[in-house]
């Protein structure tokens, strides 16, 4: 722990559900103008609405991207015939997205349509253990079925990696611009994990649900009908993550191979060179 500290390293504590509890981290930095400037910005509802606009942009194209690659490695005609028409939908969004500067509540209402359009056909992406993870639509707090729960938790994942590289930034992770404002809510955390969670959330539970890595054993219901990891089945995926995030990514806008498990850190910078004024606009990662 004093090494983590010393490197500024948060180190995060979670329930075995995936939820929050604690989190150490070094003495908080004193980026307080940083800080000022986000608070006035998402205070400003023309301001919030251009950064939400790009964070959302950013979700699509990368929803998009995997649909097509999935259309691309299947072989039923039928099923490429669905991934084609999901995949011209968010197409279609993300060209209204961009040909104007809409409020924010559009923005959020387009993002809940591309997501229902993406989850339409996420079940297409398995190749393996359909039945067994059959997917129907989301379903959180709790899941309510096994693949449901395998993406809330790599979520949680994904979203704890956002708070620490916001903070380290010194960005406020609870002072959001898409995501409303509540309490306990990291609302810029949810902001920056939009643009991951297709192409690594998400495709890490295709992966280990495709290589048969996690199966229907690795799941417990509880009386409700709450569906929860085993033990093993938790420590399965979160070694999947951990050994995805060491893996290296081209980042588009600055031509650098970097591996994953930098990459939150360095959107968290360019967010911050975009409230600072350095930067026109927040541009969200797309992988190629």
């Amino acid at each position: 722990m004093d090494l983590c500290w010393e490197h500024g390293v948060a180190i995060n504590f979670l329930s075995e559900n995936g939820y929050f509890q604690a989190r150490v981290t070094a003495v908080a930095d004193t980026s307080v103008t940083l800080r000022r400037t986000q608070f006035r910005v998402a205070d400003d509802p023309t301001r919030s609405a251009a950064i939400a606009r790009q964070i959302v942009a950013g979700k699509i194209q990368n929803s998009r991207n995997s649909l097509l690659r999935a259309g691309r490695e299947t072989d039923d005609v039928a099923e490429q015939a669905q991934l084609a028409k999901a995949a011209d939908a968010l197409a279609q969004q993300l060209s209204d997205l961009g040909n104007s500067h809409p409020p924010l509540d559009q923005v959020r209402g387009v993002e809940g349509m591309a997501a229902q359009t993406y989850f339409s056909v996420f079940g297409l992406l398995l190749k393996q253990q359909r039945e067994e993870f059959a997917f129907t639509n989301r379903s959180r707090r709790p899941p309510r079925d096994r693949i449901n729960c395998l993406i809330s938790f790599l979520y949680a994942l994904v979203r704890h990696d956002c708070i620490a590289a916001l903070t380290s930034i010194g960005l406020d992770p609870f002072v959001g611009f898409l995501h409303v404002d509540r309490p306990n809510r990291p609302s810029l955390a949810l902001d920056l994990m939009e643009e991951f969670r297709p192409w690594l959330a998400d495709r890490i539970a295709i992966t280990v649900i495709n290589r048969l890595q996690i199966q229907p054993s690795h799941f417990t219901v509880r009386e409700g009908g709450a569906v929860e990891f085993t033990d093993t089945g938790r420590k399965l995926v979160i070694k999947a993550y951990q050994e995805r995030k060491q893996e290296s990514l081209n980042h588009p806008l600055l031509d650098q191979n970097l591996r994953i498990a930098q990459l939150p850190f360095v959107q968290a910078r360019l967010l911050a060179r975009h409230l600072r004024a350095d930067l026109p606009d927040y541009l969200p990662l797309v992988p190629k």
